[in-house]
């Protein structure tokens, strides 16, 4: 396998029309306090790529590792990486905003890392990763690279959550 090309990442402003239907007046951040990663990354077929991320401006730094219509039960049946999205937290009842609202939360590879709530899995495709002790691509693990690379910015993981863990799930706040 060839060498893969060192890691880039690149900031840009953001606008609302760029946001598309993710965000709308109301949201607790503005497109001004958001920023638009473009970012590499290795795919499942262990290539280079680039991407994009939209993140508050506050984490730009330290995370440096619209498609979707605002929805995000479409983008997580993607199986995309994602930040930014208005939207309410999926556990926490009504009117409570998600940190992806406030960009400082970022949600990683959905079918092989799922959220879980008691029978309910989401992405449904990501009922085949429940069973978290049989290792596969893409997967977020206790100790394993992705979980390390967050706490070591100091952002925090979902998997560790006993009542509904969200493996797909890293934020600056740990929620």
């Amino acid at each position: 396998m060839p060498a893969l090309p060192p890691f880039q990442a690149t900031v840009l402003p953001v606008t609302a029309a760029q946001l598309g239907r993710s965000w709308h007046r109301g949201c607790p951040v503005g497109p001004a306090q958001l920023r638009r990663l473009h970012v590499s990354y290795v795919g499942f077929d262990g290539r280079a790529h680039r991407g994009e991320l939209v993140v508050n401006r506050s984490v730009t730094r330290e995370v440096r590792v619209a498609r979707y219509g605002g929805s995000d039960d479409r983008a997580a049946a993607a199986d995309d990486t994602s930040a930014f999205n208005c939207r309410y937290a999926v556990a926490s009842g009504p009117n409570r905003w998600s940190a992806h609202a406030y960009g400082t939360a970022i949600d990683v590879n959905d079918v092989e890392n799922p959220y879980v709530e008691g029978s309910r899995v989401i992405p449904p495709a990501g009922a085949a990763y429940r069973d978290r002790s049989r290792l596969r691509p893409g997967m977020a693990v206790p100790g394993g690279v992705l979980v390390r690379g967050f706490a070591a910015i100091g952002w925090l993981w979902g998997g560790r959550w006993t009542a509904t863990p969200d493996y797909q799930h890293f934020s600056k706040s740990g929620g």
